[in-house]
Order: C-alpha cells, then structure tokens, then sequence
C-alpha cells in the first residue's frame, strides 16, 4: 500500500491504525477500571469523594507550585485496583503488557529496563511516552534550559520539533487524578541540587512564565497505565538490533472518553482553535471539513511501535543520539548513515 501511497496519504494511514490501536487499548482499560455500572461522564458519587485537599502528585509537583484545585473537575469513580492488577488484566485482554526489570544492557548506566510480557505481532503499539509535551514556543521553560539533558535522561524530540519530557511521570501510580499547570517547574520536587555560578546564570536568563498566561484548569489522567512507560526502553548495546520504532501520534483532544489513558499534559495549555489536517500539518480552520478530514485541536504525542514480533523480552529503541555532539561512551550507533541524515 505504502509503495503505491503518497506521502500524504501515508501518513494518514499510519495515524488512522495507530489511532485505532489505542482506542482499543483504552476501550479495554475502561472495561478494567470503570464499575460496570458507570457511563464514562458519571462523576465520583458522594460516598467515594474526596472532601479534602488533594495531595499534590508527581507530575503536578513537576509542573510547579501548588494552585487552587478547579472545583469542576470531579475523578469517574474507578475500581480499586493497583498498577500490578491492572497491568496483568491488560495482558489476559491484549495479549502483552509491559514490566520494569534490570536491563540486560551490559553497562553500569543501563539500570531498569522495559520488557514486554507476553506476545505482540509487528506493528502492535508497544507503549506510550509519557510526561510533558513542549512545543517550540516553550522550549526556554524545559527545566534545566538551555542544558536540558544535563540531568534528564527522559527527553526526547518529535520530527515536528515537540518535546517530551517523561522524568515527573516516573513508573506511574495506583490512582486516577486530576493534574494541573502553574507557573514555576521544577524537575525535581523536594531536592535541592547543588549549583554552580553558572547554573545560577541560566536559571535566572530561564525566567518563569508568568502565572497568567500557564493557567490551566488541570487533566484528569489515568496512573494505572501499564503501557505509559516508553521512556524506560534502553537503546540497544553492540551486537543488538532495535526492535521497536518511535511513531508521533496526533491525538485528538475531542475524543473526551480516551483523554484518561493519554499519558501527557501540555506546557502552557492547549488553543481552543479548530484544526485540520493536510499532510503532517494542521492548520486552523473556521468551517467543518468537507473531506473526511479529522478536525479539532490535537496533542503531539510519541509511541513506540513494534518493527518486528515480541515475545517476553527487553525492548530496544535506537535513541540516533546527535552526532555533531560527545555521545555517551555506551552509545553504540545502529546506522551511522542513518544517525547523520537525521541531524543533517
């Protein structure tokens, strides 16, 4: 189909049989976590909510300092299940779900690595990565900027030039909860590093939007996800071979029931515009389409598809680390020729 495609049109299927995949997916957590009783839209009944303040998560402490919770945002009452519980329910549905084990990676810097459990044929989406999503206009707020991965491992750029940053997702959690933005972030909640003189130059050069402008009223998102783990798979040692490829996915905001499982929040919210799409891009759009075409805003996530069948091992994703930089000692290249068309 692909040799007799346009690349338009290319693009359109991939997005068409990703987006199918992952709707099935969170068809299948909702069947785990939702009380058979409930419809998606029914809120926390009285006895389950929580009258007090809600503590403040990973990635809420990620985005910055706490800000009055939005009234309005009320948690779907959901089963009381842990990460583990719901994670094995998904492979007796799916077939695979993922797992954190050490890394079969021959160096010290390897730590946990990402492994499927179970079987998954080529092309299956692998997992989802997770964390904060920065367009362009944002970069300057990454933490850390402009030496963004001094001490992030959890980065990675989409071809469209958005930035994900996983590090405040972690391994997930044991609940669904609403998560908002404010005005500071801070990658690392509740340490303090040490710096240097010029660390102190950059913090102060990265000035902090003002609050205003990142005010949100917050995400509620599904912690229970035991695909959102993309960020832990390792690039691949000397001798091994990639078996996983990354694929944007352009999710769209209008599809109210899946927005749980989308592992990832915008840095400086999201433009209530109309969009469409022509190619790889989207345009804003006054009118309603009149070719099939998706409309409405999207959210430019990654995830990691499959290259080959998978059968209860480790997971490699050839990171193509930039080399018109020092690479990291254990970085092996998997194509050299490869590495240097995507940084040409």
């Amino acid at each position: 189909m692909a040799s007799k495609a346009e690349l338009a049109d290319q693009e359109r299927l991939v997005q068409e049989n990703i987006h199918t995949q992952i709707t099935n997916f969170c068809t299948s957590m909702d069947e785990i976590l939702l009380p058979d009783s409930k419809s998606h839209d029914e809120p926390l009944g009285s006895s389950q909510k929580n009258d007090t303040i809600p503590r403040r998560s990973g990635l809420s402490l990620a985005i910055g300092r706490t800000t009055p919770a939005n009234k309005n945002l009320d948690v779907p009452e959901t089963k009381h299940l842990t990460f583990t519980e719901a994670s094995q329910r998904l492979k007796d549905l799916m077939g695979y779900t993922l797992e954190l084990k050490p890394s079969q990676i021959p160096h010290e810097q390897a730590g946990q690595g990402l492994f499927i459990d179970g079987e998954a044929d080529v092309g299956s989406v692998i997992a989802l990565y997770p964390g904060v999503i920065y367009s362009p206009a944002y970069y300057r707020y990454i933490p850390g900027y402009p030496r963004v991965d001094a001490r992030n491992p959890y980065l990675i750029t989409r071809y469209d030039g958005t930035v994900i940053n996983a590090q405040p997702w972690g391994t997930g959690g044991d609940t669904r909860e609403p998560w908002g933005q404010s005005s500071v972030y801070r990658s690392n909640p509740g340490q303090t590093p040490s710096e240097t003189g010029s660390d102190r130059v950059w913090k102060m050069l990265s000035k902090p939007l003002e609050g205003s402008r990142l005010a949100s009223d917050g995400e509620i998102l599904e912690r229970r996800n035991p695909l959102a783990l993309a960020h832990f798979a390792n690039h691949p040692a000397t001798g091994m071979e990639p078996n996983v490829m990354v694929c944007p996915y352009d999710f769209p905001l209008n599809e109210k029931d899946m927005r749980a499982y989308i592992p990832n929040i915008i840095f400086g919210g999201i433009e209530e515009v109309k969009m469409k799409r022509f190619g790889s891009f989207w345009f804003k759009s006054g009118g309603v389409s009149s070719d099939g075409q998706m409309e409405g805003p999207v959210m430019k996530s990654l995830a990691l598809v499959a290259t080959r069948p998978l059968r209860n091992e480790e997971v490699y994703l050839n990171y193509r680390l930039s080399n018109s930089k020092r690479r990291p000692s254990w970085y092996t290249p998997v194509d050299e020729e490869e590495d240097r068309r995507r940084w040409s």
